[in-house]
């Protein structure tokens, strides 16, 4: 297993850190994996790229087809004479 070293940690942030600890019959060592794990394991689920999660999630309503208009030759640019 690895381990990391984690410097200049707020002291408020490293207080919490403990007192969820104690809160939970854990160390703070044991917490910090576990908050790690959890904010971790949760990235891995929403993996997809955010066009493919949009469309899954609007898939079940139905598509809709739009006319598309024909397309015309690019305008001259205005002269700055």
């Amino acid at each position: 297993m690895a381990s990391i070293t984690v410097r200049n940690l707020d002291d408020g942030l490293k207080r919490r850190l403990r007192i969820r600890a104690a809160e939970n019959g854990r160390s703070m060592e044991q917490e910090a994996r576990d908050i790690l794990r959890t904010a971790l394991g949760e990235a891995s689920a929403t993996s997809t790229d955010l066009g493919s999660s949009i469309r899954a999630r609007f898939a079940p309503l139905g598509g809709v087809e739009l006319e598309l208009p024909p397309r015309e030759p690019i305008r001259n640019p205005p002269s700055l004479d």
